[in-house]
């Protein structure tokens, strides 16, 4: 698949469900029946007789239509480009396969194909099981690496995005055994260029203020701790800095997430996942949104997984999906805003 080289100008956004049996599909037939699906319009794009079956565990009983597109939207419905056809019979809550990981793929590659066709302008996606993605065929390590291969993007980052707080990490999943052979000046000083880009195109903000968290104790307490911070880590902040980009550090790790929380830093950079996702999480547990920074489309997610010890039981909440709808909505328009300013 190419990729798209200008904002998209149509408003209209799709949904992937996610697993099938996880809670994605519970928690976008509960944000259709609790919030205005108007405002950015959505198209689920998954499993009709799956989101009937969401539907009745979570006690509604929305009116799904089955949408194509250039077919208009229906007030008071649940459009569903159905790409999937599974026999609910088949499936079990929180027991994932190669099938269903097969059915959440498709809906991603589907989603992706659309957005390059101009049919929809962003993608928002229900959480997926890496394990049944694997099982199904697919090598990625899961959503963000997916969208790489598929829009062929060579650099992409993962930012966690909240009011309070945004992390932007430098390795993503890999065993924390192998974190710090995997750092490196170049891929530090790309994430926080990144970071920079994202906050000024994404999110317009015309001078972001960026911290860079230290990988050891005490930002390695002047190499007894190790030596990462002074070889790898300010080197590269001096790059960013001489590349007129606002960024401190490295900075001690049990305070600059406070720091940042409170106002002095529009985000942070963390060597590695939980350095970021543990406290993102602690303050944006039910509203953080995932974002796939350095796509050419606009792609937001929840922050959780597919929850499977609850999936099937109704409980799971759709805050995060919401949030993820609206940073969506935002995006979107910050890159039209973007793109009309460059036009002649």
């Amino acid at each position: 698949m190419g990729s798209v080289n200008m904002p998209l100008a149509t408003p209209l956004f799709a949904i992937t469900m996610g697993c099938p049996v996880g809670i994605g599909p519970e928690i976008i037939v509960r944000y259709f029946a609790e919030n205005d699906p108007e405002d950015p319009p959505l198209v689920v794009v998954g499993d009709m007789a799956v989101l009937r079956r969401a539907a009745e565990v979570c006690g509604l009983s929305p009116d799904f239509v089955s949408w194509q597109p250039g077919d208009a939207l229906k007030d008071k419905t649940v459009p569903v480009l159905p790409i999937s056809h599974l026999n609910p019979e088949s499936l079990v809550w929180g027991q994932a396969n190669a099938a269903t990981g097969q059915a959440a793929a498709s809906y991603i590659t589907a989603a992706v194909r659309l957005i390059e066709e101009r049919v929809f302008a962003a993608m928002i996606t229900a959480p997926i099981s890496k394990k049944a993605l694997h099982d199904a065929g697919y090598p990625y390590p899961g959503h963000t690496e997916m969208l790489a291969a598929l829009t062929k993007t060579p650099h992409t980052h993962m930012m966690l995005a909240g009011d309070s707080l945004k992390v932007m990490l430098v390795t993503i999943h890999c065993p924390l055994k192998e974190v710090a052979a995997q750092l490196n000046r170049d891929k530090i000083f790309a994430c926080i260029n990144a970071c920079n880009t994202t906050l000024r195109d994404d999110f317009a903000l015309v001078k972001p203020r960026l911290a860079v968290a230290a990988l050891n104790p005490h930002a390695g307490e002047d190499g007894l701790f190790g030596d990462e911070e002074e070889r790898l880590i300010l080197p590269a902040i001096v790059q960013a800095r001489a590349a007129g980009i606002d960024v401190h550090g490295p900075l001690p790790p049990d305070t600059v997430f406070h720091s940042a929380a409170n106002g002095q830093y529009d985000a942070v950079i963390c060597m590695y996942h939980d350095q970021g996702l543990i406290p993102f999480k602690l303050l944006h547990f039910k509203d953080g949104v995932n974002v796939t920074c350095g796509l050419p489309i606009v792609r937001t997610s929840v922050d959780h997984g597919t929850a499977y010890d609850i999936a099937g039981s109704g409980q799971a909440s759709h805050d995060s999906l919401a949030a993820a709808i609206a940073m969506a909505g935002a995006i979107a328009q910050n890159r039209r805003d973007k793109h009309r300013r460059a036009s002649p």
